[in-house]
């Protein structure tokens, strides 16, 4: 049998060589994918976001405000405007995100104690930009309405601690888990490029094995595993599983190592979860021809589901906030459990024990096979490819 399964990897071998769909799909757009994703967010935040002033008080002040304004990492102010309308047209026109607006006598109502307004408009268009803004400009109005503050209380004699424990009553201590740097590359990355990755393999395996009807080999694969079809999909799947489980090491090397995302759960899990990623996915590919011995069929069955993995993973979403039959749905997707092992045993550092119901169901994903892998071979031995 081992054999066998030898022999059908060799001939697979030598038809990844010949049909150069193998290896843009396999391995040279993987990595372009992953270089083009990780490179795509390496500064972590988005930064020097372009906003407008508008500011009609023009005092020492509000220009202190706007400085102020344009020394945070993520805004930099390129424009003026003399007025709301314009400012409003340049977002529209997409020059600048959001815009600050502070109205005449804003100074003298706030040294007079009158509560002046100020306002900013930011664009959520783009989520992360709008929130990211809103942020800033909020910040800077507290900021210029603390430093008036503070000046007051000083001119009365007050000294920096009273100051202080008026303008703040209640100091926050705040702590970010896990990602302290707000590093979005952390989020996304990690969970958008393994749903890349297996939506290559989702497709490359269906296409292997509907390439053999359709070039009608099939029976010389059946012959050559001795009529045994687990030994034919053993041998064949052997080189592509060997290739896509390098790729998906080198990833999670090049994410965890080079670029230090954080792990804390260390290399056990990394490895497991790359493991149970590229053979369930592997797995549903053969499923999924088991249920429609069809090339076009499968493939377009397996798409789906890859695509919609990215809906259901809860990396951008909270799966627990969505419909509960979208939560049940998303159990049927190997993405999802690939990234709740990734959250809780790589991210977070939990025991994998903590990850067993996930781990779980990926080896049910693996075993998925074994229902349809008849189907495959009365396919091979008895079908005729039909375009």
């Amino acid at each position: 049998m081992l054999k066998q399964i030898y022999h059908i990897a060799v001939r697979e071998c030598g038809i990844l060589r010949k049909n150069p769909i193998y290896v843009f799909c396999m391995v040279i757009f993987p990595i372009l994918c992953i270089l083009f994703f990780t490179s795509l967010m390496n500064e972590g935040q988005p930064i020097e976001m372009p906003i407008g002033v508008v500011d009609q008080d023009n005092t020492a002040t509000t220009r202190s405000m706007i400085r102020t304004l344009d020394g945070f990492q993520t805004s930099r102010v390129v424009a003026r405007y003399p007025n709301v309308n314009e400012a409003r047209q340049a977002i529209q026109r997409n020059q600048i995100y959001a815009f600050l607006y502070i109205p005449k006598g804003t100074t003298s109502d706030l040294l007079s104690s009158r509560q002046p307004k100020i306002s900013f408009y930011y664009s959520s268009v783009t989520l992360v930009a709008g929130s990211t803004l809103f942020r800033d400009l909020k910040t800077v109005a507290t900021l210029g309405s603390a430093a008036v503050g503070s000046a007051k209380l000083s001119a009365l004699g007050k000294t920096s601690k009273e100051i202080t424990t008026i303008l703040q009553p209640i100091a926050v201590d705040l702590h970010m888990i896990g990602n302290p740097w707000g590093n979005y590359n952390v989020y996304l990355s990690t969970s958008m490029l393994p749903g890349v990755l297996m939506i290559f393999i989702f497709l490359i395996t269906p296409y292997s094995i509907g390439t053999e009807l359709k070039f009608k080999t099939s029976r010389e694969l059946i012959r050559m595993a001795g009529g045994n079809i687990h030994v034919a999909i053993a041998g064949k799947m052997l080189p592509q599983f060997l290739i896509f489980l390098t790729i998906f090491y080198c990833y999670e090397f090049y994410i965890f190592y080079i670029l230090q995302f954080p792990h804390p759960g260390g290399i056990v899990p990394i490895l497991l979860a790359g493991l149970l990623a590229v053979l369930s996915a592997q797995a549903f590919g053969i499923f999924a021809f088991g249920l429609m011995p069809s090339l076009r069929m499968s493939m377009s069955i397996c798409s789906l589901w890859a695509v919609l993995s990215f809906s259901t993973s809860g990396a951008t979403y909270p799966l627990f906030s969505m419909s509960p039959m979208i939560e049940a749905l998303a159990q049927l997707f190997p993405l999802r459990h690939y990234y709740m092992i990734y959250q809780t045993s790589i991210f977070n550092g939990y025991s994998l024990a903590d990850s067993f119901w996930n781990i779980g169901a990926m080896i049910i994903f693996i075993a998925l096979p074994m229902l349809t892998v008849n189907h495959i071979k009365t396919a091979m031995e008895k079908y005729v490819y039909i375009p």
